[in-house]
């Protein structure tokens, strides 16, 4: 399986950068820096990817680039 795409933008409204993963529906994190928006998000990757194992859901192949 090949890596899921981030996007990872500043958002004015918010104050801080957000990062997303479109392939994986409401996986997405915020930081002040694009850097811990990052690491949050792929935090949030592992644990969306835990709990679809761990109740049998399937995990979407990426189709993003």
């Amino acid at each position: 399986m090949k890596g899921f795409h981030i996007n990872i933008f500043y958002s004015e409204e918010d104050g801080d950068y957000i990062a997303d993963i479109p392939d994986l529906k409401y996986c997405s994190a915020f930081g002040e820096t694009k850097e811990e928006a990052l690491q949050e998000v792929l935090e949030a990757k592992a644990a969306w990817l835990e709990t679809a194992k761990t109740q049998g859901k399937p995990i979407p192949e990426p189709k993003y680039l």
